[in-house]
């Protein structure tokens, strides 16, 4: 899609955001709705309303400069919680003293917590970008282009009447003006932290390079053959000359040259404004909204004092359904199962249609049915009728799906069509979510198809951000391509040596 094409879409014309004003301690908890965002906050329904709005065109702009239909809405609207900084500590117990916020995506839910304003605003437009990035454009791309996808995007400016994009980022360019740059085959074919030299330019460079090829039509035709050379097996150091036509090096100098005047251009806010719902949440809220996040994943270290404060908590809303879910929960997972199990039970006998609290029964009972094989099957069964309900609640639950594959694993004839088939609902609704590919590449290795597999899982297994499941993604990538762990690291350690032997012979040096 050329730039110029963007001016003719209609959409959405958003208000200037207002920056939150601080708020009593327990202020009243708002949701605001729109088609592609659900947004938790405290405070004016005015600034929420303002918010979801911007967020809703960045979609738009999102969608229309990546050649999508800029309508098109996912199956799955994004929760956001907009916190203070108390809030923040609220959901992830220890986080860092500078952290603005972060993006989960996780088995039990997939959201997004930021302060309010500020760094909280640069922090959700990038984890935003690259929860976009694997809905509509799950392949394997060069870790380079997945950060600096998110980071070019990162610093679109929505006003009322215009929108500026590919502005300059004050931290990125400072970095790139006073540091010394690692070297362009460590960006290329390197995640951040595997690499030796000059670390700290990683982003940057990321940013800058994402910016060049954006800046053109001519180069982005170039990006995209380079994408596809890669995403078809090319090495992705080589692949770059063979779409740009310049050896690697001099590519390097045409970035220090961009660099002396880097443009942003804009376009016009033709967007009408998004039909954004407010209400008004319970007090429980105030105990409970956060505490549910924290649930999804609680630091090992914080377990014993988070079921403390839920089970301190629950006993000021004994009938709230927020509260119930949240005591049931803590108990399957941190306390006693027997206590949670009831509690769910006491929850969907009062909220016959409450969709968490079916799942999570089901979950705790399908945990007992790994640890009790006389009682297996029963409880599998009971499962699954429980995961039934939920599917006709809401019938685009990618938990319900996850659920109800993880009930048929270890069946005569597992996995079979169906199974295949609920496996792939999941991801289609979870492309974001670690364990629903994981699971999608392990199912189809099962099955035989080994493509299929490998197609699945190469994104994760080719993860920017590197740690303990991109290790577990390569191990299944490894499988799939009928590699030893030994012939795995014999071939990444001669692609290593071919990087450093090009370092040497394009002159390119750590300064």
């Amino acid at each position: 899609m050329r730039l110029s094409d963007i001016v003719r879409w209609t959409g959405l014309a958003v208000l200037v955001l207002t920056i939150f004003t601080a708020t009593p301690a327990r202020a009243e908890w708002l949701k605001a709705e729109s088609e592609r965002f659900i947004v938790y906050g405290e405070g004016n329904p005015r600034e929420l309303i303002a918010f979801t709005r911007k967020l809703e065109t960045f979609d738009r702009v999102l969608r229309g400069l990546m050649g999508l239909d800029p309508t098109a809405a996912p199956p799955r609207k994004l929760p956001i919680y907009l916190v203070d900084d108390r809030g923040l500590r609220r959901v992830r117990p220890g986080i860092g003293e500078n952290v603005a916020g972060f993006y989960a995506a996780r088995d039990e839910d997939i959201f997004a917590v930021a302060l309010r304003g500020g760094m909280g605003d640069d922090v959700l437009l990038h984890e935003y970008a690259h929860h976009f990035m694997m809905q509509n454009f799950s392949a394997t791309y060069p870790a380079w282009f997945v950060e600096g996808f998110a980071e070019y995007f990162m610093t679109v400016d929505i006003r009322d009447d215009r929108i500026q994009i590919g502005k300059f980022n004050d931290a990125r360019g400072s970095w790139l003006r006073g540091s010394s740059w690692l070297p362009m085959n460590d960006l290329l074919a390197k995640r951040s932290g595997q690499t030796r030299r000059n670390n700290q330019t990683y982003y940057p460079l990321a940013w800058l390079l994402t910016h060049w090829f954006m800046g053109n039509d001519e180069r982005r035709v170039q990006l995209n053959v380079y994408l596809q050379d890669v995403a078809a097996g090319g090495d992705a150091i080589e692949a770059m000359p063979r779409a740009t036509g310049m050896p690697n090096a001099r590519l390097r100098q045409t970035l220090r040259r961009y660099m002396s005047a880097i443009p942003y251009y804009e376009i016009p806010n033709n967007f009408p404004p998004a039909e954004v719902s407010v209400t008004s949440l319970p007090a429980s809220a105030n105990d409970f909204l956060l505490m549910n996040l924290r649930l999804t994943g609680v630091p090992t270290e914080h377990s014993d004092s988070t079921l403390r404060e839920v089970r301190r908590l629950a006993e000021r809303h004994p009938d709230d359904p927020d509260a119930m879910v949240a005591l049931g929960h803590a108990e399957i997972h941190l306390g006693d199962r027997d206590a949670g199990d009831a509690v769910l039970r006491r929850l969907i006998t009062a909220h016959p249609d409450h969709v968490a609290g079916l799942q999570y029964l089901a979950s705790s009972l399908l945990e007992r049915a790994a640890e009790d094989d006389a009682r297996a099957a029963a409880l599998k069964t009971e499962a699954r009728a429980l995961l039934a309900r939920a599917f006709r609640l809401d019938d685009a639950n990618y938990r319900t799906f996850m659920l109800l594959a993880q009930s048929r694993q270890g069946a005569a004839g597992y996995p079979n069509e169906n199974d295949i088939a609920t496996r792939e609902l999941a991801l289609q609704l979870a492309p974001q979510l670690v364990r629903a590919r994981a699971d999608m590449a392990e199912t189809y290795l099962a099955a035989g198809r080994r493509e299929d597999a490998i197609r699945v899982i190469e994104p994760l297994a080719n993860s920017p951000h590197g740690g303990e499941t991109t290790v577990a993604a390569q191990a299944i990538l490894n499988r799939a391509r009928g590699l030893t762990e030994a012939e795995a690291r014999a071939e990444e350690a001669a692609a290593d040596a071919v990087a450093e032997e090009d370092d040497e012979e394009s002159g390119e040096e750590a300064r």
